[in-house]
């Protein structure tokens, strides 16, 4: 079992919830930001693929005390990173928050990816590379109240990107954003949606998922299936949650 949490934009925290409870989670805990839950990996992933507000699904390695950069520094050598990392896999390392020593999240980033590599480095004799575009395993660090929580990213990029949008347009609404305004006003796809002042199309094309009973998460690949735990038997699962979700799709949905 792991504890999980799922980012979410401001306001919008208990529509997660909501989606989450109707994905069979428990034990869920809305707050600030997001929701934290517990479950397997396979219920993570079922978040990346069903949830339409879910900004990131992050799995949490632990927390500690982080009052400056050199407890910082030693709190991450404490992770099991070779469980998670290989020197063969490439690695980025976010950060939010900040404290009254570490004020700069890309300061506090480096001191994170530094023990990492260290650790690696010990350990094998080589160290994972850095690629802050497209990483293997995506590291988040968050500082609050004097602690620092290590957590991965499972999709590895934002959920608001669907992969049905080649360029995002000036100023467009976030994918997210708009699922949880449609959710907000209690669309459920069985009646017409008129949008006349639609823009670039976010809100229709929301309603229009959601009409069908298209997962948001669908046409991604998420980083986790590049993690080296993710073995034959994390791949099988998670193919048959892709199967189960097209299956699930509806045909005789009504106009947007």
């Amino acid at each position: 079992m792991f504890t999980f949490f799922a980012t979410a934009s401001a306001g919008t925290e208990d529509l997660l919830a909501g989606e989450l409870r109707g994905l069979g989670l428990r034990d869920l805990r809305p707050g600030r930001g997001g929701v934290r839950f517990k479950g397997e990996l396979v219920d993570g992933l079922r978040v990346c693929l069903w949830s339409r507000t879910a900004m990131r699904v992050l799995l949490s390695l632990g927390h500690f005390p982080a009052p400056d950069a050199d407890a910082l520094y030693e709190g991450a050598r404490t992770v099991r990173w070779k469980d998670w990392v290989t020197p063969k896999h490439t690695i980025a390392v976010d950060a939010t928050g900040t404290s009254e020593t570490l004020r700069h999240t890309h300061f506090t980033a480096l001191r994170v990816k530094d023990a990492i590599c260290d650790v690696l480095r010990d350990a094998t004799g080589a160290r994972p590379s850095v690629d802050a575009r497209d990483p293997d395993v995506r590291v988040v660090v968050h500082l609050s109240r004097g602690q620092a929580e290590l957590s991965l990213d499972l999709a590895g990029d934002a959920l608001f990107k669907r992969g049905y949008r080649l360029e995002p347009t000036k100023a467009s609404l976030k994918e997210t954003l708009a699922a949880a305004v449609l959710l907000a006003a209690g669309y459920d796809g069985r009646a017409p949606l008129v949008d006349p002042m639609c823009g670039s199309g976010t809100i229709a094309l929301e309603a229009a998922m959601i009409a069908h009973g298209r997962a948001p998460g669908i046409t991604r690949r998420f980083a986790a299936e590049r993690w080296p735990g993710f073995d034959d038997a994390s791949k099988k699962t998670l193919a048959g949650l892709r199967t189960d979700a097209k299956a699930r799709e509806r045909t005789d949905a009504p106009k947007i």
